[in-house]
């Protein structure tokens, strides 16, 4: 279909293959459509952006996974008489399925222009807005959650946020605003107060013992909000009822291209369509065929939509249970389910209460809402959720074709393979009957995953017994267990073991052994966590086993009772609402409204943002003969390519034509540093990933699938995956950095201990919001071309844009309006699709655009280093280090890009905050077959860091003395020097660190948490305390400077531009607070529109946290030279207005415009001798983090966290917070989360939200402190600010070594103590892993080397 801008593509019908299709008939925002070719593979999605011009809605992931596109949608039904609203993902909505649907988009709801909505309003002004990509989603979720209920309670808001994620906030602001549309309200209900409630108070127990007036700990004042009135709402539109009303009930059917949709009306009709067509795709909420048509290539020429077929929708009670129609959605049956566990006897409900147990954490809502309960059975997942429930209640199946029904049960014979049924191929499922529980019965649900909220599955289990009436005597076990086989499985030769046995310590032994035999893994099994998976299935019974004793004694039979250290085993995780308080020093009393300074102002695009009117870059409005282009990219790791076949991709619909190496007018040699790489690959690749042409054709669509059609042959060469395997064939980049300082000899000498250790510290995918995105536009003469691209570096963008074109950099103008996050992934790899698209362009004489889907995005771009750490420390009993011997080795990848400057970073920071007199740092580049690794906020910092600490913490583990303690012993003081001769001056660290001790309550923690320790056996609670000190300056030294461009107009009107761009960290915010402080006007009168190479030139890339220092005192040189232009006529006209003295320089022919320029004094560190300034000056912080883990499982929480910043000034505290917050959740993501699979031969296995997880709503701390370290001026950076971007990041790690010191007491209970290793992330496996106990014996792991493993520690 050709895409047209929103306007209704009725001209074209007569030429497509429509013919034969219905009308579809739907409404979006109040606004009827009616579509009369209608493409069945086409998304909400895409036709709201394409067709409709409605770009609010965000493409983020194209699985359901990230919300980013949540919309609403509404339907009447007739039966009920009800109106339904329900939020959805617009990426997995087909367009067919919205006959009769009111579709109600962010842009629906308000704008700026006309009125906010307050659920748009509210999360902007409580600062819940950064980037702003995945805002409208979130905005579309809670408004889902009011228009079916006003006043929601703080846990209905988590829950509607299930399925959202952003990787800017830190989540914190967003349900901080939202709190306000609750019945909790905005008020802590006095809960981690000394002094009851904290709005009256003040802020409560927060004030410090000094009483400083001007603390404030308030970012928003929520008396500012609009107030919400739920009787306001758009109604749904009254032509859409009565058309629902008056439809005569009549089949539909849809025609595409290659696929046609069939909405039977009526049940005999789909048995019948289903007899026709037996292999097509029965499809209710396309939860999971639209994945499989998007990712694995499917093509289904016949789709039956069955979902308004009223027998498929029906609930019926009977006497032996509930009876689901095979269509009625997750949502739907959680509601059904949960009045019947509030109003029927508990034990009828057991099975009931195991099923909304596993919905409670099964995928997000949006999915929830649209996913049918018979698509759950029928997908049959090997790590379904739900099946192992239905399995271990036996639930029957009605199954039904066009000659009858017939009932079974389900047991382990209805899945008969990998995703494979007992149902023949004309059959369907009718119904699922879920039965009342027996008085004897007692069913419990478990499922284990990387994270709680909407995850996929490591090991689910269902397990259900049943007793002899008043004994303790088993009479029917089934132990169903989905995770560990290629289908869901019964254990079912350890439950007959079991049969007629008493319930106790015996049985539990024999359960354990015989399930150690029984649920057996080969060791190369998909999905890889074998001795995990194993261990799981016996943690996960023994679970059961305390459960059911406990519930027998209630029942009053004598068995034994569960001993109290044991309770915590059986408790089910209901989580917390999340309370926190943020402490800044308010601007002093007098201090002029205008200046702005040192306020909390919101993000300047925030309200856009909300509404959907932000314009990112793929936004943009589709030029007149625009093409679309798809990457081609090689399957293999080291090749030598032989052919590239692409005749099937020319032939296919809207190809327009394919782009390989020839195809470049300049260089294809390219490279952020050195031109070590190539635009596209000619012939050899060495990632997976690599690029090795394109295609351009009229669609995306298109585009991408004749992309797939390209047969490219290679001759496979050895690969180098991992940083062992480099080690091995001594694989590296050249240099190899050393840093000394001190006599190591000597050192080592002096120390009382010397201990070795090694750790391993994963990489990370940056995962923005929005991807990578490039439009390129060719101006038609002198070579000229305009890009718009979401990057970090415009000015890196045109130079390698205008060497692959072979023109000079004058001709290229690259702009930036906003990125939806880049995190240092848009600073250099954003140039390996920009340069595609612009030789693409040039070649077409077209405009051309590119936004890569989020799996390309992941398997090309790169991410954060994963490094290796070995170290040999010498310390004396004290614990005080006085040797240490680091090195370092990082997985580079297939390009040097900006390794050597990340691993320099990472040698800089190899002693973080702790002074060692005598100390070698030396770090290796390991060259790999992976897509090279890149820049990410912290850029090697944190994994400098991250084995400093590793080292601390054994020190203090083989001494037996508290870490805190050993810490603060070793910690910088004021003037020491660092290990690269740098004095420590104005030094903060040693304030961060006792007000972190007091506010987090340090001492009384500890204390109760070893008690909390000696009282429970299968949960420990861990504290830890780590300090940070970050080096702020680029490394490189010509990368130390900025420049402003500063237009004042004769209206009195400000555009203000800068070298750095804005990607929601508040840069443009930050700038614009300057200009209004040196021009002494408000910041109402001043606007920034873009970054362009054409306004400021020769721009550093937006990175090292040094933006606000650099183009903060640009912009303030700029206007201080027209301040002084200005000062005349201010002198002749002191009472004027600003208006006034504009007016009257500029009819004396003056100047008004102005470029400002600054470059960071004395800096140059040289690596021969040691010496020079590295850094401009240290942004110091200190968190203190608890944590409790679950030994059985492996699942942690994250309790409290207290966080002390020191920023200087805070040019503003809002989004100084909000970067510290957003930081610090990133890191948390780092340390104990994400984890990137690779396949042994160099394939990322990971590549979406649905198998790599970045933190959730979830995952915050439970209790969130954080504050800016107050009267801590900072003479080095603009106002007497500091920077603040990537320092927290590594404060995460606090959390890490919490967890750490969790498990080092649950190792205590086996016997084992001192030292040990533990790799980052602490993922579930590793802490389950490290908690040895009598079950991880039962399952030992396989030798190395005897087998292919699933994935590689890269």
């Amino acid at each position: 279909m050709r895409e047209t801008n929103g306007t209704m593509a009725d001209t074209e019908t007569e030429t497509r293959s429509g013919f034969g299709s219905d009308e579809l008939i739907f409404f979006v925002n109040g606004k009827k459509i009616v579509e009369r070719n209608a493409d069945p593979e086409m998304t909400l999605l895409t036709y709201l952006r394409r067709k409709l011009g409605l770009t609010g809605t965000k493409l983020g992931c194209a699985e359901g996974g990230c919300g980013a596109c949540t919309v609403m949608i509404s339907r009447y039904q007739p039966h009920t008489q009800q109106l339904l609203h329900y939020a959805i993902n617009a990426c997995l909505a087909p367009l067919c399925s919205l006959h009769l649907v009111a579709v109600t988009t962010v842009e629906g709801i308000g704008s700026v222009a006309r009125k906010l909505h307050p659920v748009q309003e509210r999360i902007a002004r409580a600062h819940g807005s950064q980037c702003g990509f995945c805002t409208p989603g979130i905005v579309m979720s809670m408004y889902a959650l009011l228009r079916n209920n006003p006043t929601p309670k703080m846990a209905d808001v988590e829950e509607a946020f299930h399925g959202n994620l952003c990787r800017c906030t830190g989540y914190r602001p967003i349900l901080e605003g939202y709190k306000t549309f609750t019945v909790e309200g905005g008020c802590c209900g006095g809960r981690g107060r000394e002094n009851g409630c904290c709005m009256a108070n003040g802020n409560g127990a927060e004030r410090s013992s000094e009483g400083d007036i001007d603390e404030a700990t308030s970012l928003f004042n929520a008396a500012d909000f609009a107030p919400f009135d739920p009787t306001q709402e758009v109604i749904f539109p009254p032509e859409l009822m009565s058309l629902t009303k008056g439809q005569k009930s009549g089949s539909l059917c849809f025609r595409g291209d290659r696929t046609v949709w069939l909405q039977p009306d009526s049940l005999d009709e789909f048995l019948r369509l289903k007899w026709e067509h037996p292999d097509a795709r029965v499809v209710v909420g396309n939860t999971e065929v639209g994945i499989e048509v998007k990712f694995k290539n499917m093509v289904y020429p016949v789709i039956l939509a069955p979902a308004f077929i009223p027998e498929l929708n029906t609930v019926t009670h009977t006497e032996d249970g509930v009876v689901f129609g095979a269509a009625c959605t997750l949502s739907h049956m959680g509601a059904v389910l949960k009045r019947a566990a509030e109003t029927l006897p508990a034990h009828q409900t057991e099975v009931f209460r195991a099923i909304l147990e596993q919905l409670r954490w099964f995928a997000g809502l949006q999915i929830r809402n649209v996913a049918a309960v018979g698509g759950n059975i029928m997908t049959a997942s090997p790590i379904s959720d739900l099946n192992p429930v239905f399995m271990a209640a036996g639930c029957k199946l009605t199954l039904m074709d066009k000659d009858g029904s017939r009932v079974v049960q389900m047991d382990d014979s209805f899945f008969t393979g990998y995703r494979k049924t007992t149902l023949r191929p004309q059959e369907v499922l009718l119904s699922i009957e879920i039965p009342y529980s027996k008085k004897t019965q007692f069913v419990s649900a478990f499922k284990q995953s990387p994270r709680r909220e909407d995850d996929i599955s490591i090991v689910t289990a269902a397990m259900s017994v049943t007793f002899t009436p008043g004994t303790d005597i088993v009479e029917d076990l089934r132990l169903s267990y989905g995770g560990m086989a290629a289908t869901t499985v019964l254990a079912k030769k350890t439950a007959n073991k079991l049969l007629g046995r008493r319930w106790g310590e015996e049985l539990l032994q024999e359960a354990c052994s015989s399930l150690a035999e029984e649920m057996t893994l080969d060791p190369s099994v998909p999905g890889g966590m074998v001795t995990y998976r194993r261990t799981l299935t016996l943690s996960l019974f023994y679970k059961f086993y305390l459960m059911v004793l406990q519930k027998l004694r209630e029942q009053g039979v004598n068995v034994d009772e569960v001993g109290s250290d044991c309770l915590s085993a059986t408790e089910i995780y209901h989580p917390q609402t999340p309370s926190s308080v943020q402490i800044y020093q308010a601007v002093p009393e007098g201090r002029s409204q205008d200046d702005a300074v040192g306020r909390p102002m919101m993000h300047l695009s925030a309200l856009k943002q909300a509404t959907g009117e932000a314009v990112y870059c793929d936004d943009v409005p589709l030029y007149e003969n625009e093409l679309y282009l798809a990457l081609v990219t090689s399957s293999k790791a080291h090749a030598h390519i032989l052919s590239i076949d692409v005749s099937a991709a020319e032939r296919m619909p809207g190809v327009v034509c394919c782009v390989f190496a020839d195809d470049i007018p300049g260089s294809n040699a390219t490279g952020p540093i050195e031109y070590d790489e190539t635009v596209l690959a000619s012939r050899e690749v060495t990632c997976v990933g690599h690029i090795i042409g394109a295609v351009v054709a009229d669609t995306q669509l298109h585009a991408q699938r004749a992309a797939k059609a390209v047969r490219i042959q290679y001759k496979e060469l050895q690969p180098v995956v991992t940083i062992q395997e480099a080690i091995a064939a001594q694989s590296f980049y050249q240099p190899i950095r050393t840093i000394q300082k001190g006599d190591l000899e000597a050192g080592f000498k002096q120390a009382d201990h010397i201990l070795e250790g090694e750790m391993h510290i994963g990489g990370q995918e940056h995962f923005y919001l929005e991807t990578n995105v490039t439009l390129a536009v060719p101006r038609g003469e002198d070579g000229e071309m305009e890009l718009f691209v979401s990057t970090q570096s415009a000015s890196k963008t045109q130079s390698l844009v205008a060497k692959a074109l072979g023109v000079p950099a004058n001709r290229v103008v690259v702009r930036v309006k906003r990125m939806g996050g880049g995190f240092g992934g848009k600073e250099s790899r954003t140039t390996v699709l920009s340069t595609v698209v612009a030789v693409a362009a040039n070649k077409l004489k077209r405009p051309v655009r590119c936004m890569l889907d989020r799996d390309e995005d992941m398997l090309i771009t790169g991410g954060r280093h994963p490094f290796y750490g070995k170290y040999k420390v010498g310390f004396l009993n004290s614990g005080k280090v006085v040797a240490l011997d680091v090195s370092y080795y990082s997985n580079t990848g297939n390009s040097k890009d900006l390794s050597l400057s990340v691993l320099e970073r990472a040698l800089f920071h190899m002693e973080n905050s702790y002074s060692v007199a005598n100390v070698r740092g030396c770090g290796f580049l390991c060259r790999t077959n992976l897509p090279s690794n890149t820049a990410f906020r912290g850029f090697g910092g944190p994994q400098g860091m991250m084995v400093a600490e590793s080292w601390m913490t054994d020190v203090a583990q083989s001494l037996g003395r508290s870490a805190e303690e050993v810490r603060r012993l070793n910690l910088y003081v004021e003037g020491e020097s660092t290990p690269y001769n740098q004095i420590l001056d104005q030094f903060t660290l040693d304030r961060c660190w006792d007000e972190c001790l007091s506010r987090s309550g340090y001492q009384e923690r500890r204390a109760t948490i070893d008690l909390y320790n000696r009282q429970n056996r299968w949960t420990k609670r861990g504290l830890a305390i780590i300090p940070t000190k970050f080096g702020i300056s680029f490394t490189a030294v010509f990368l130390n400077q900025a420049g402003a461009l500063v237009h004042i107009y004769t209206d009195g009107s400000v555009l203000l531009t800068h070298g750095g761009t804005e990607m929601g960290q508040g840069l443009h915010t930050k700038m614009v607070q300057v200009a209004s402080r040196v021009l002494g006007i408000p910041c109402s009168k001043i606007h920034i529109s873009e970054t362009s190479t054409n306004t400021v030139p020769n721009t550093s890339p937006t990175a090292a946290s040094a933006s606000s220092d650099l183009n903060g005192a640009a912009v303030q040189n700029a206007c201080e030279i027209l301040m002084k232009r200005l000062e005349p006529y201010k002198a002749k006209n002191p009472k004027g207005s600003w208006e006034d003295w504009v007016r009257a320089a500029y009819f004396d022919r003056v100047n008004l415009s102005s470029n400002g320029f600054y470059k960071t004094p004395d800096l140059g560190y040289d690596f021969d001798t040691n010496s020079g300034r590295a850094f401009n000056y240290f942004s110091y912080g200190v968190a203190c983090s608890e944590v409790e883990i679950d030994c059985l499982t492996g699942a942690h929480k994250n309790l409290s966290t207290t966080i002390v910043m020191d920023v200087g000034h805070s040019l503003n505290p809002a989004i100084d917070i909000g970067q510290v917050e957003g930081a610090f959740m990133q890191g948390l993501g780092l340390f104990t989360l994400e984890e990137l699979h690779y396949s042994p031969r160099g394939v990322l296995l990971t590549r979406g939200p649905g198998t790599y997880k970045i933190p959730a709503f979830g995952d915050i701390p439970t209790q969130l402190t954080v504050s800016l370290l107050r009267d801590a001026p900072n003479n080095k950076a603009i106002f007497a600010s500091k920077a603040v971007g990537e320092p927290p990041l590594f404060l995460a790690a606090s959390v890490f070594y919490a967890i750490k010191d969790a498990i080092s007491a649950a190792r205590v209970e086996s016997g084992i103590s001192g030292p040990f290793r533990l790799d980052s992330p602490a993922s579930a496996e590793r802490i389950r892993n490290a908690c040895s106990d009598r079950f991880t014996k039962l399952c030992p792991p396989a030798e190395p080397g005897t087998f292919t493993p699933w994935s590689v520690q890269v």
